[in-house]
């Protein structure tokens, strides 16, 4: 039997509803019927009835303010379940809970896109003062001991076209912004197993990242905690903190079928 290709078998009235949501991206907000029909060359009448497909079933609702359309609540559905499925995050669940349980500081598991850090999950403290969590929110990459942790594996020429554009924004005093000193204590998370972020892109606040590696060597992921610098003190970092994400990094590396 002739396998026929899959090209053959596209729906064209699906595939423009799915152009229609993903015009929904960058800072795009709301867009209307006349604007998507520009963007995507399609007729405003073929535009206005996917949109109305789109909106009985809520993946996209309608401003009545201007009449705009945006995106509805099962687009943040869909997406937390895409997030829940990942194999990353199931691994990563029961590695989040002991670390957080052996540190008694927050625990995360990010990936990366782009030039920053998406925090996908985390376990809380029980501790009193703890970091609000970061889930969902992007984070910049060199300020961070995730994004370290992310880029670890990455070349010094990769490294370098990060501050390509002129150098990289400073939010701290501590905040590096040198390519050099920057791509120096990247190696030294390769050698340590883990990387630090010592209150460099908020005062007060210090987290130890590590990097999670799958079957093919890649690093696709970070686990990482986040707390007070006075309870993450040099020391701790050094003699206890630092040592448990190594051994977290690559215990979840190891789940995915990471071999040294």
């Amino acid at each position: 039997m002739v396998r026929r290709d899959k090209s053959n078998y596209i729906i064209q009235s699906v595939a423009h509803a799915l152009d229609v949501l993903e015009e929904f991206r960058d800072e795009t907000e709301e867009l209307g019927v006349t604007e998507l029909s520009k963007k995507l060359k399609l007729h405003k009448n073929n535009v206005f009835r996917i949109l109305a497909t789109l909106q009985s079933r809520n993946y996209i609702e309608q401003n009545r303010a201007n009449d705009n359309y945006r995106l509805g609540i099962k687009c943040l559905e869909l997406g937390q379940t895409f997030i829940h499925q990942r194999g990353l995050l199931k691994q990563a669940r029961p590695i989040l809970q002991e670390l957080a349980e052996t540190t008694g500081e927050t625990s995360y598991i990010s990936i990366l896109r782009g030039n920053e850090v998406v925090y996908l999950d985390s376990v809380e403290t029980s501790s009193t003062v703890r970091v609000v969590s970061r889930v969902g929110l992007h984070m910049p990459l060199h300020a961070t001991a995730a994004g370290k942790a992310l880029v670890s594996y990455d070349s010094d020429d990769d490294l370098r076209k990060l501050f390509s554009g002129g150098g990289l924004p400073r939010f701290t005093k501590a905040t590096r912004t040198d390519a050099d000193a920057f791509i120096a204590e990247v190696a030294l998370v390769r050698e340590h197993g883990y990387a630090i972020d010592l209150e460099e892109f908020e005062e007060g606040l210090r987290c130890i990242g590590a990097p999670v590696r799958d079957y093919t060597r890649k690093v696709v992921g970070a686990v990482s905690v986040s707390g007070p610098a006075h309870r993450l003190s040099d020391e701790r970092i050094a003699a206890e903190i630092g040592p448990e994400l190594d051994r977290a990094g690559k215990a979840l590396s190891a789940r995915l079928g990471f071999r040294e």
